[in-house]
């Protein structure tokens, strides 16, 4: 994906390496609403994106079903794994228990990937995240996958629990952390403030860079699909890494509104080789960190 005025600047996708050393990292996120929608629009929208990553949220827990059975089908993909064949991916990370996930495509290599679940609060959905960590060219990436709570409070405690989650297998693997998924709160909310005192949001990075690429609604709305007014989608970068772009699918709008009731957001990371060739681009810094709102939990 390239953004206007800037096709010699940035690599095509699938490239491993950028033309001045490190490697461009395209992770996506996308809320899929259990596969409730047009499946085929879905999988039109994911190829669309031609994600190195791709963080899904609302992953079906269970195989879809009609009338009560199990439904098959080699036409329209009906599973994680079916949609994942079907935009020429992989599952990386995540499990039906999780409601989360982390695909991969071919021009990644995959250091681990894992499933893991978060604090449960009295009455309210059970939550996980996916973390998948990958190799491309000659760097390294965690990637996380989220999807937070509608109440403000655990949404905030669940994410201070996940920053250390994912920054602990960045640290393992000697990876830069990426966090993407689905906030359920616009920009300048608590757990927005929260993750860019620690991290670069893309969307923001490259509107300031002049950045931002083909696809995104007016402001980035995410949400609904149909109409996006409001941004609760997004994709942080972590410290040191270069933001190149950041947009969304380039497909009709009649395949966004189809495919599920969230648009999909699409950046390009570099890592901290590229923030020389591209001054004015956004560069995560770190930041302290901010205590959560108290919660009472269930262990």
């Amino acid at each position: 994906m390239t953004s206007p005025g800037s096709a010699e600047d940035v690599p095509e996708a699938g490239d491993g390496t950028a033309r001045e050393g490190g490697s461009v990292l395209r992770v996506a996120t996308y809320n899929v609403r259990g596969l409730k929608d047009d499946r085929r629009a879905l999988a039109r929208v994911i190829r669309a994106l031609r994600p190195d990553v791709l963080c899904l949220q609302e992953v079906p827990r269970l195989p879809a079903r009609r009338h009560g059975r199990p439904v098959f089908s080699r036409a329209v993909p009906v599973s994680l794994a079916a949609l994942a064949r079907a935009a020429g991916l992989s599952v990386a990370a995540g499990s039906r228990l999780n409601g989360t996930a982390v695909l991969t495509s071919p021009a990644v290599r995959l250091l681990r990937g894992e499933g893991r679940r978060l604090r449960w609060f009295t009455g309210l959905e059970r939550r996980a995240v996916a973390v998948a960590v990958v190799e491309k060219g000659r760097d390294r990436y965690a990637v996380c996958s989220v999807h937070l709570d509608l109440l403000a409070g655990a949404r905030l405690s669940h994410a201070a629990e996940i920053v250390p989650i994912l920054e602990g297998a960045a640290r393992e693997f000697g990876a830069a952390p990426v966090l993407a998924g689905d906030l359920n709160e616009p920009p300048g909310a608590p757990v927005w403030r929260f993750l860019a005192a620690r991290y670069a949001d893309c969307f923001a990075a490259a509107a300031g860079g002049s950045r931002t690429a083909t696809g995104a609604a007016p402001g980035g709305g995410t949400f609904p699909a149909r109409d996006p007014r409001v941004r609760i989608d997004a994709v942080f970068a972590g410290p040191g890494l270069t933001v190149l772009s950041c947009g969304g699918a380039d497909v009709p709008s009649g395949d966004l509104a189809a495919a599920s009731d969230h648009r999909p957001v699409v950046a390009e990371i570099g890592s901290g080789r590229h923030a020389g060739r591209h001054a004015g681009l956004g560069i995560a810094t770190s930041a302290t960190e901010r205590a959560p709102f108290p919660l009472r939990s269930v262990p």
